[in-house]
């Protein structure tokens, strides 16, 4: 066969580059380490300060550095390995569910959340907001849209806000039937609010998984769950452990 007009086309100078950064970075520095600034790696490299941006831009989106406002660019730690998948469905607040609660309102949710749950576009549903940690660094930021038909017997004097409220949600939904859930991940860019929870700019890189909780043959519950994609790796496996996977190369310590 030819050659495709793609595999023809020459590869990027910074593209090189980032590839005898990583090298570098795995033979030559460890975790935590300052790298030195960018006048110094360009010398090295023989490029120029453009190029060398460009390249050290592609391996922070990659999650192998670190830029640290007032300390400068350091080596990022392996990936942490999260796990979304587990081998039986639960609803969210069980005794090994690894999310934090924040926050829980009862609001109008967005549109395509009100066509997933089946609720009118102007009724309200209850929202609990969870984040989790994993090695002392927030890694997910969760939505967790409840419609009120699915709590009826929640009351707002035993949940009157905060944390009480979501607590409240969780354990009333717990005592529906679970008939199953299902999970979508795709890529996306951080909104503001995700973006302050997680210590990320607005725009960087995401996963998002939505998961679906069915009881009574309709969605009790959705979940819209927005994780690091520079420093986290999910993982579907059936331990629901959180793991450390290292990169290629690298070994975690």
């Amino acid at each position: 066969m030819g050659t495709t007009q793609l595999e023809s086309v020459p590869e990027p100078k910074y593209w090189h580059l980032k590839t005898v950064l990583s090298e570098a970075l795995d033979s030559e520095f460890s975790v935590g380490e300052i790298l030195p600034n960018e006048r110094d790696l360009a010398a090295r490299f023989g490029v120029a300060r453009a190029t060398l941006r460009q390249a050290l831009e592609q391996l922070e989106l990659e999650g192998r550095l670190q830029r640290r406002r007032g300390v400068g660019t350091t080596v990022a730690p392996p990936r942490v390995g999260v796990a979304v998948g587990t081998e039986q469905h639960a609803w969210p607040g069980t005794a090994t569910d690894a999310w934090q609660l924040t926050d829980s309102a009862l609001e109008i949710p967005p549109a395509a959340v009100a066509a997933a749950l089946e609720t009118g576009h102007e009724e309200p549903v209850h929202i609990v907001r969870r984040s989790r940690m994993t090695h002392g660094q927030p890694v997910a930021a969760e939505l967790l849209y409840v419609p009120q038909s699915s709590v009826p017997d929640l009351s707002a004097i035993d949940a009157p806000s905060g944390t009480a409220r979501a607590r409240a949600v969780l354990r009333e939904l717990q005592r529906l039937e679970l008939e199953g859930q299902d999970s979508a991940v795709e890529l996306g860019s951080a909104r503001a609010d995700d973006a302050k929870q997680l210590d990320r700019l607005p725009g960087a890189p995401v996963l998002v998984v939505t998961t679906r909780f069915l009881a009574g043959g309709r969605t009790a519950a959705l979940s819209v769950a927005t994780y690091r994609a520079d420093t986290c790796r999910l993982t579907f496996g059936d331990s629901g452990s959180v793991e450390i996977h290292p990169g290629p190369q690298r070994q975690a310590s």
